[in-house]
């Protein structure tokens, strides 16, 4: 779910873009991408996690 929401967010940040959204706006962008890259992190790591405990 997490890689899924990396494309959206590049999506709204290229959508925003070419319509020439506020300035504001892309405060929004940057954030919503740092969540979802720090999101994307925690999930690889828990991923790693159960892979190690697993043997």
């Amino acid at each position: 779910i997490a890689a899924l929401n990396l494309v959206l967010d590049f999506d709204f940040i290229e959508q925003g873009a070419e319509h020439g959204a506020p300035r504001y706006m892309e405060w929004y962008a940057a954030f919503g991408l740092m969540v979802t890259l720090v999101w994307l992190y925690l999930e690889i790591l828990r991923l790693l996690a159960k892979l190690q405990s697993r043997d």
